[in-house]
């Protein structure tokens, strides 16, 4: 498995994904709203109850392997010219 994450880590796109990844399958399970996370507590609360809850880790990773998958190479590898960048490729037109 060969992932350029050096360049990924550079691209704030990659972390949104990575946040909603884990954050969608956390909401879900437990029907959490922006209104139900008005405290520090509350969100500490629920960051516990998710990591000791072995079914929203495992949709977490799923979620997160889908995030990082580039489904235009084999397995979970990025290609051999993503493999080349130094930072993230910007459209030609």
């Amino acid at each position: 498995m060969k992932i350029n994450f050096k360049v990924r880590a550079k691209n704030p796109q990659f972390w949104i994904q990575i946040a909603l990844s884990i954050a969608a399958p956390v909401f879900a399970y437990y029907g959490i709203t922006g209104a139900d996370l008005t405290t520090w507590e509350s969100v500490g609360n629920l960051a516990i109850d998710a990591l000791s809850n072995p079914y929203v880790l495992a949709t977490a990773g799923v979620s997160v392997y889908n995030a990082l998958n580039d489904p235009t190479t084999r397995g979970l590898s990025d290609s051999r010219q993503a493999m080349s960048y130094n930072l993230p490729k910007k459209d030609v037109k």
